[in-house]
């Protein structure tokens, strides 16, 4: 009962800042940018950080932290081994979710849309610009897969340190980029008495979106 009176006691009150439709861009992906930009200037830790929602054939979801890597006029950009469990969901099932919280700030990105693997030339471009050791982890971790024992991991990079000695580390042919190009967009912005800022963006056709309020 301790534990759980202390949980029910967890509350914060957000009064940073609003939001408001005349002052959001029109269009969600400059918007994003301007308020990762201010992520940044906060010097938020891992600002980038962001939850990944996929779905099985099921329909069973599963969700974890990935990094952003880059944003384009399409969409957001992460990286990740193409035969992990994520990659089979969006394999089976292309809609995807990201969800960023930037808690210092009371704010909170949720973009939603279609999931597709991005050019292998820009795959080969990113990991080129990897640290060594990340480069050979990608090729040492079987991801989502079971293994014995760290020890398995560990001479699984012993192996491939040997193997690339001396030489540039390849892109593995099973990892590389996903690119979530989004339909649907909401900017939330924490506020007193819950009653909370949304600010949402639909795409009715390519290039066209409707931006309105809902409830908190």
């Amino acid at each position: 009962m301790i534990m759980q009176d202390r949980i029910l006691e967890l509350r914060k009150e957000y009064s940073k800042a609003a939001l408001d439709e005349t002052h959001t861009a029109h269009e969600p992906i400059a918007q994003f940018r301007n308020w990762f930009h201010e992520a940044l200037a906060a010097k938020l830790i891992e600002p980038n950080a962001m939850m990944l929602a996929t779905v099985n054939e099921a329909g069973r979801p599963s969700a974890r932290i990935v990094l952003l890597r880059d944003v384009t006029d399409a969409g957001i950009v992460f990286y990740t081994n193409y035969l992990s469990r994520k990659a089979q969901e969006i394999e089976g099932q292309q809609f995807g979710c990201v969800t960023f919280f930037w808690p210092e700030l009371e704010r909170q990105v949720r973009l939603e849309g279609i999931l597709t693997k991005i050019d292998a030339k820009i795959s080969d471009d990113y990991f080129a610009l990897r640290p060594r050791g990340s480069q050979i982890g990608a090729w040492s971790s079987p991801q989502s897969n079971r293994v014995h024992s760290r020890k398995e991991l560990e001479e699984n990079e012993e192996s491939y340190t040997l193997k690339f000695e001396g030489m540039d580390v390849p892109r593995p042919p099973h990892w590389g980029g996903y690119l979530l190009t989004p339909d649907y967009v909401e900017f939330w912005q924490g506020r007193e008495n819950r009653l909370h800022d949304r600010i949402c963006y639909s795409q009715q056709t390519a290039g066209d979106w409707e931006r309105y309020r809902i409830a908190p």
